[in-house]
């Protein structure tokens, strides 16, 4: 018999039976899977935040950035892909996590953890920076609707009507069931890569080693900066979190909820593969070849050198990833608000129950749509501006994420183990150098391979100070650690066996109780410490940020402006 604990769950509407897309799992159904059968259906029912956030990630941004890398490059940049596997694996694992143990979106945590000033620049940074990502969308939906033949004005009217109503039906799973078909619609870009014929031999060779092509480093660098900006984003960590939360996962179904996610890693990555593959294959040896211009000459390129059809699939595969792009950016800005206003958030209710998660939710689709209908909007300077933001912010949230994964308070026994933190610390330094980079060449865009090297330079010699910082904390902890334990083994001698044995069962016990542990209310959580080193690097975090936003917010403006 399970005991009833109390949990920081915010809206009521997130506790019950998880009614997925393709099955249900009754609140009450503690038994153990056993054979595969059972284990399947399990697995059928969990499917979908991981799917869902992974291929929401292949987007209109994405078939932008994946097809330059292709059509100027070649496959030599497929290795990237390869790399970016764990990290999202890792990124995302955590995220989901905090959904499952907690019961309580990401921005909330940050608020109650680390303060005002962090929990109001995580929503309004994620909420600007998703109304921009949105504008991209339906970039992607005119882009897909001008090919195909189809008028733009109806075109985005339609995509945007399509994204509000698939939420507003006040039905958990039949939203999901919607959301699943159309990613299961991403797989159209399969048959495009099978109808180019790309080099399976070279492909898989660039795939496993590293590689840089012949052109400008600045460049390079700077397109590969892009390929991470778009495969791991800020507004995933919020999403995921709080899908998960909504969809009711709890820990015992940990290792299905990290299943799904290894199923959208796959989908997206074999996504991005192929555009890369294709786009290869089409250009190489054409004169488009290192002339990229969009998503839309992909296709056109498609259409002249293997067929109507394959355009044709590309455009389908384009309009569908901008579908499902909105989807999920909506989605996590109207969460994050209803988790830090305490206003009800969930796809469980109908819109009378939820006026101000869905408000949320259609705004951001009606004012995207909008600003991609008026005349002369800089539609171009928007999506840098998208690229250039996702990338200087991507390492504060990537820091906060590794913060709240090893708070005991928060996550009890499922904190990060000394590897995950390992990982994670290196993916951090490598981001915020990549983001320093990115910073730099928006205002000097004439910045050269010698100063990029010497960024990489210093950015690793901080990392080296950083990280040896650490390591000497911890020798000098685990030292303390070592006299307490001789302490009390010299104190143990003294203790009866009886003793000793209740006090292995204690210790086993919290073993036991893993997947029931579910973090208790926020008003009830200790007040977090942070160490010395930790309060200089958030300091340090704040200034750069203010300074690299600031500075990049004027630099397009100045671009805006025609200086």
């Amino acid at each position: 018999m399970t005991t009833a604990h109390k949990t920081a769950v915010l809206d009521d509407a997130h506790v019950g039976d998880i009614t997925g897309a393709l099955g249900t799992i009754r609140a009450d159904d503690t038994a153990p899977r056993r054979g595969l059968p059972a284990r399947l259906r399990t697995l059928v029912a969990i499917v979908g935040p991981g799917l869902i956030v992974m291929v929401g990630d292949n987007d209109a941004g994405a078939f932008g950035t994946y097809g330059q890398a292709g059509q100027n490059y070649g496959t030599t940049l497929l290795w990237t892909l390869a790399l970016l596997v764990p990290v999202l694996y890792v990124n995302q694992e955590m995220v989901l996590r905090l959904g499952a143990v907690t019961g309580v979106g990401h921005a909330r945590l940050i608020l109650e953890r680390f303060g005002r000033f962090w929990g109001a620049f995580s929503v309004i940074d994620l909420f600007l920076l998703n109304a921009l990502t949105l504008i991209t969308e339906f970039i992607g939906v005119t882009l897909a609707a001008g090919y195909l033949g189809l008028p733009k004005v109806p075109a985005v009217l339609l995509a945007a009507g399509v994204i509000v109503a698939a939420a507003f039906t006040g039905s958990f799973r039949r939203f999901e069931r919607i959301a699943v078909v159309l990613c299961l619609a991403s797989l159209l870009l399969i048959p495009v890569y099978l109808m180019a014929h790309p080099p399976v031999g070279q492909m898989a060779r660039d795939f496993a080693v590293p590689g840089l092509p012949h052109d400008n480093l600045a460049t390079v660098m700077l397109l590969i900066i892009a390929v991470v900006g778009t495969t791991v984003a800020p507004w995933q960590l919020f999403f995921q979190q709080s899908y998960l939360i909504d969809k009711r996962i709890t820990p015992r179904f940990m290792r299905y909820a990290r299943a799904d996610l290894w199923i959208g890693i796959a989908v997206v990555i074999a996504g991005a593969t192929a555009m890369i593959g294709f786009t290869a294959a089409v250009f190489a040896g054409r004169p488009e070849f290192r002339n990229f211009t969009d998503a839309a000459g992909i296709a056109t390129g498609l259409e002249t050198y293997v067929g109507r059809s394959a355009g044709v699939l590309f455009a389908i595969a384009l309009l569908d990833a901008s579908i499902i792009g909105a989807f999920a950016v909506s989605l996590s800005s109207a969460y994050a608000i209803g988790d830090v206003f305490g206003i009800r958030h969930s796809l469980h209710r109908g819109v009378g129950q939820a006026k101000g998660f869905y408000a949320v939710y259609a705004g951001l689709i009606a004012v995207a749509a909008a600003v991609v209908l008026i005349p002369g909007s800089p539609l171009g300077l928007l999506t840098m501006g998208v690229q250039t933001l996702a990338g200087v912010l991507l390492p504060s949230a990537s820091v906060f994420l590794l913060l709240l994964c090893n708070d005991r308070a928060v996550l009890g026994p499922w904190t990060n183990g000394r590897v995950m933190n390992a990982f994670t610390s290196v993916v951090v330094a490598v981001l915020v150098t990549l983001s320093i980079i990115l910073t730099a060449a928006v205002l000097f865009p004439t910045i050269g391979a010698a100063q990029i090297l010497t960024i990489m330079a210093v950015c690793g010699g901080a990392a080296i100070l950083a990280a040896g910082y650490v390591l000497g904390r911890h020798a000098r902890a685990a030292r303390a650690t070592r006299r307490t334990e001789r302490i009390e083994r010299l104190a143990a001698d003294e203790v009866s066996v009886t003793a000793v044995t209740v006090t292995v069962t204690d210790a086993a016990e919290p073993r036991a109780d893993r997947d029931d542990w579910r973090m208790p209310p926020l008003a009830e959580l200790p007040a977090p410490t942070l160490s010395t080193g930790r309060r200089l690097g958030l300091t340090a975090l704040r200034i750069y940020l203010a300074v690299a936003v600031l500075l990049v917010v004027v630099r397009i403006t100045q671009l805006a402006l025609g200086h």
